[in-house]
């Protein structure tokens, strides 16, 4: 991932519903905390220079004619201004089209360009709703007793996306960020409280190299 790149996905707190959907690993994105990523260029579109984007902000209308974005090249040497001169969905994706760009050829130097805005221009949300971005990093506490910090959010598995929480080692948990497990986050001192049931964090554990080499050692000697 670029440096610089800033994933918007927004979750509700506490209803811990993900708009973004798809599978999705939000990993370390604050690597440069001013700017934000809101689409990436993934192809080119038509013959007059429009890039199809897939677009990484949930915040509804975000894209605008006239509005100016960042285009990060996958090997950053500089950002690259750009103007919004058409748009328009398309299966999925928003077809983009920037004054000057006005062939196939430049359109080609956009593709896995990162198209981003200045961290002082992110949206407002409503209260009660965060960004996934302020997530990563937060200390998460079940109970009151400290569980580690969120390393990554993944989404796709389930109905609430998973938080990926890291303790000092090497051990992780793998956390639903869901409302009947959420008591409240605090994003001022980046803490996520939660009540989590008896069980749940050794359920959602991943199993250390030890435990995958003593579950294989049985199905080995089957084969015999």
């Amino acid at each position: 991932m670029p440096s610089g790149v800033l994933l918007t996905s927004i979750v509700r707190a506490p209803l811990g519903a993900a708009l973004r959907a798809g599978n999705r690993t939000i990993r370390d994105p604050e690597t440069n905390s001013d700017f934000i990523t809101l689409a990436r260029v993934v192809k080119t579109q038509g013959r007059r220079g429009e890039v199809a984007s897939e677009i990484l902000s949930d915040v509804p209308g975000r894209f605008s004619i006239g509005m100016r974005l960042l285009a990060l090249p996958r090997e950053p040497d500089g950002r690259r201004e750009l103007e919004v001169e058409e748009l328009w969905p398309h299966k999925g994706l928003l077809v983009l089209k920037f004054v000057g760009v006005d062939s196939i050829s430049d359109a080609e130097m956009l593709v896995g360009c990162e198209l981003q805005v200045p961290r002082g221009q992110r949206s407002e949300l409503e209260a009660g709703w965060n960004y996934v971005s302020d997530l990563v990093g937060c200390e998460v506490l079940d109970h009151g007793r400290e569980i580690g910090r969120i390393d990554e959010v993944q989404f796709g598995a389930g109905e609430a996306p998973l938080l990926i929480v890291r303790q000092a080692g090497a051990k992780q948990f793998e956390v639903p960020f869901a409302e009947a497990y959420l008591d409240r986050v605090d994003l001022e001192r980046k803490q996520v409280h939660m009540k989590l049931p008896d069980g749940l964090l050794e359920v959602n554990a991943p199993l250390t190299p030890e435990e995958k080499r003593e579950q294989a050692q049985p199905a080995r000697k089957k084969r015999r």
